[in-house]
C-alpha cells in the first residue's frame, strides 16, 4: 500500500508538470522543449517568494503560475508564432536553445546549487491509518491533480473555447472564415501550458529539487508522459503519468540497480503495442 500511494503521488507531480507540454504539444502542434524552463521559472518565483518575501505557500503557486503564463505571452507573441508554420526540426532547434539560455540565466541569477525549500506546517507530517502512513503533501499533490485533470479536460472537450482551439488547429483560414481569432485561440493556449509548467514545478520542488539543469533534467519524462498517454489527450497523460509513476517507484523498491531503467521498458513496450500513444487517434489508412 506505501508502494501504490507513494506511485500515485510521483505519478499524479508527474502529471501536473508534463500535462502543460501536452497542451503545446498536442493541441497546438508546436513541439515546445522549453517547457522545462518554465516549469524551472515558476519553481524559482515561487522558491524566491517563500525564502525572501515571505509570501504563504498557497499563495506563492498561483503567483508561481500566474509568472509563467505572463512570460509564456511575451514569448509567444514575439518568437512563438513565428514557428508556427515552421518543420517540428526547427520547432525543436529553436525551443532547445531557449532551454539553453534558461539554464544560462539561472546559472548566473543564482548560481549552480539546490534551491532551499520548505514547507508549510500544514503539508508536513503524515496521516496514520491501518497498515499505511500517508504524506500529506503528497495527498495534496493527489487533489490538486485530480481537480486539474478534470477542469482541463472539461475546458478542452465542453467548452466553447476547446472547440475554436480545435478548428484553430485542424484548419486556421476555414476558423478565421467562421470569426474565430486564431492568433488569441494560440495565445491563450499557450499561456494556458505555460501556467501549467510553471504550477507544477512551483509543487514539485519538494520532491524534484530545484536548480539551473532542471529543464534538461526531467524534459524525457514529460516527452515520455505525451509518447505514452497520446498527445493532446489529459485524460491519457493522466493515465500515463499514474502508471509511470507507480513502475518507478515501484523499480526503487524491488529493483533499486535498475534506476530509471524500467520506465523506459514501458515506454517502449506500449509505444509498440499503440504506436498512436493509449488515447491518441489512430491514423485513418
Amino acid at each position: 500500500m506505501t508502494i501504490i500511494f507513494d506511485g500515485l503521488a510521483a505519478g499524479m507531480l508527474l502529471f501536473l508538470i508534463s500535462v502543460g507540454l501536452s497542451v503545446t504539444l498536442g493541441l497546438m502542434n508546436f513541439v515546445n522543449l522549453a517547457h522545462g524552463a518554465f516549469a524551472m521559472l515558476g519553481g524559482y518565483v515561487c522558491a524566491l517568494l517563500l525564502s525572501r518575501a515571505g509570501v504563504p505557500f498557497l499563495l506563492a503557486v498561483p503567483i508561481a503560475a500566474a509568472v509563467s503564463a505572463a512570460v509564456g505571452v511575451v514569448l509567444e507573441r514575439t518568437l512563438y508564432r513565428r514557428l508556427y508554420g515552421a518543420s517540428h526540426l526547427d520547432q525543436v532547434l529553436f525551443s532547445i536553445g531557449l532551454n539553453f539560455m534558461a539554464i544560462s540565466a539561472a546559472h548566473y541569477f543564482f548560481g549552480a546549487q539546490q534551491q532551499p525549500f520548505a514547507l508549510p506546517d500544514f503539508l508536513r507530517g503524515q496521516i496514520n491509518l491501518p497498515g499505511l502512513d500517508v504524506g500529506i503533501y503528497r495527498l495534496f499533490l493527489i487533489g490538486i491533480g485530480l481537480i486539474l485533470a478534470v477542469g482541463l479536460q472539461w475546458l478542452v472537450s465542453y467548452t466553447k473555447f476547446g472547440a475554436q482551439l480545435r478548428a484553430s488547429v485542424d484548419n486556421p483560414r476555414a476558423a478565421r472564415g467562421l470569426g474565430i481569432n486564431v492568433g488569441r485561440a494560440f495565445t491563450l493556449t499557450f499561456a494556458l501550458g505555460s501556467a501549467l509548467a510553471g504550477l507544477g514545478g512551483a509543487l514539485g520542488i519538494e520532491m524534484l529539487g530545484l536548480d539551473p539543469s532542471f529543464p534538461l533534467k526531467y524534459i524525457v519524462y514529460f516527452l515520455i508522459v505525451v509518447a505514452v498517454g497520446g498527445s493532446g489527450n489529459i485524460k491519457g497523460s493522466l493515465i500515463a503519468s499514474l502508471m509511470l509513476g507507480l513502475v518507478d517507484i515501484a523499480g526503487k523498491y524491488y529493483l533499486p540497480q535498475a534506476g530509471a531503467f524500467l520506465i523506459y521498458v514501458v515506454m517502449v513496450i506500449m509505444l509498440i503495442v499503440r504506436p498512436q500513444g493509449l488515447f491518441g487517434r489512430t491514423a485513418a489508412k
